[in-house]
C-alpha cells in the first residue's frame, strides 16, 4: 500500500516498565475505515494512544502523510490532522453542550461548521444549552464524536464508541459514520461490537497480545468467520 495515509510499521509501546504493543504493522489509505478487533486487554487501544503519542515510551515507525510522527510531541502530532475520541468521552460537566462543541482548536481546513453538526446529530441541536452531567450517555457520544468533526480532523481515531449505549444510539452512530466515510474521511475504529463494525470496515485488524495476529478484509469475512470467533468470541 504506497499510497498508505497512515503507515504503522514496528510499533512498540510501554506504560512505564510494562511492554504492551511488540510490533504493530498495519496501513490505512485515505477513505478507508479499519477496526483494531480483539479482547479486552488485548492492545486496541494503546495502538491507537501511540499513535497520538499518549503511552509513556514508543519506537517504530508512525508516518501520517508521509511525515514520521515517532518522536513528535502529541500536540504537533494532532495538528497533522488527527481526531481522537477517547472511551472515557471527556465531555467538560460544568459546559454546555454548545461550550463543548465550541471548545477544541482547529486542526485542519475542511471542519464541519456547528450548523452542519446539529444537522448530523438533532439531538445536539434540542441539547445545546444543557450541562454536560445533564445529557445522556448516548448524547455524551455523540457530542465526544461532534468535537472532532468541528476540528478538521482528516483521521478520526474512534475508541469503543458503542461500549454502552442503547441500539438505537447505535444504530444512529453507524449512519454517521457512513456518512463520515463517504465524505472521505479516514477512520481508525477500536470496536468490541463486531456486528456494528463488519458491516463499516473495509479491513479489520485483530490484535492478541500486542501483535497484529490476523488481516480481514471485508470479502473474507465469512470465510474467515471460524478464525475470528476464536479470536474475538463472536
Amino acid at each position: 500500500m504506497s499510497d498508505a495515509l497512515l503507515k504503522v510499521a514496528g510499533l512498540h509501546a510501554w506504560y512505564g516498565e510494562s511492554h504492551v504493543l511488540h510490533g504493530i504493522d498495519f496501513e490505512v489509505r485515505q477513505g478507508e475505515l479499519v477496526t483494531l478487533l480483539g479482547r479486552n486487554g488485548a492492545g486496541r487501544t494503546t495502538t491507537i494512544k501511540a499513535i497520538l503519542g499518549l503511552v509513556g515510551r514508543r519506537t517504530g515507525s508512525i508516518q501520517l502523510g508521509g511525515v514520521e510522527t515517532v518522536t513528535l510531541p502529541t500536540n504537533r502530532i494532532a495538528r497533522l490532522g488527527l481526531g481522537y475520541c477517547p472511551e472515557e468521552r471527556g465531555i467538560f460537566s460544568s459546559l454546555s453542550c454548545e461550550e463543548n462543541l465550541l471548545l477544541p482548536p482547529k486542526v485542519g481546513e475542511g471542519g464541519m461548521s456547528v450548523d452542519e453538526i446539529y444537522e448530523m446529530f438533532p439531538n445536539l441541536k434540542e441539547r445545546r444549552h444543557s450541562q454536560g452531567t445533564r445529557l445522556s450517555g448516548g448524547e455524551q457520544q455523540m457530542l465526544a464524536m461532534a468535537r472532532i468533526l468541528r476540528s478538521g480532523a482528516r483521521v478520526l481515531l474512534l475508541d469503543e464508541i458503542t461500549e454502552g449505549l442503547a441500539p438505537v444510539i447505535v444504530q444512529t452512530l453507524g449512519r454517521v459514520i457512513r456518512a463520515l466515510k463517504d465524505k472521505g474521511l479516514t477512520i481508525i475504529l477500536v470496536e468490541q461490537n463486531f456486528r456494528f463494525a463488519a458491516p463499516l470496515a473495509d479491513r479489520h485488524y485483530v490484535i492478541e497480545h500486542g501483535q497484529i495476529v490476523a488481516t480481514v478484509h471485508k470479502h473474507e469475512i465469512q470465510s474467515k468467520a471460524a478464525m475470528l470467533h476464536e479470536f474475538l468470541g463472536v
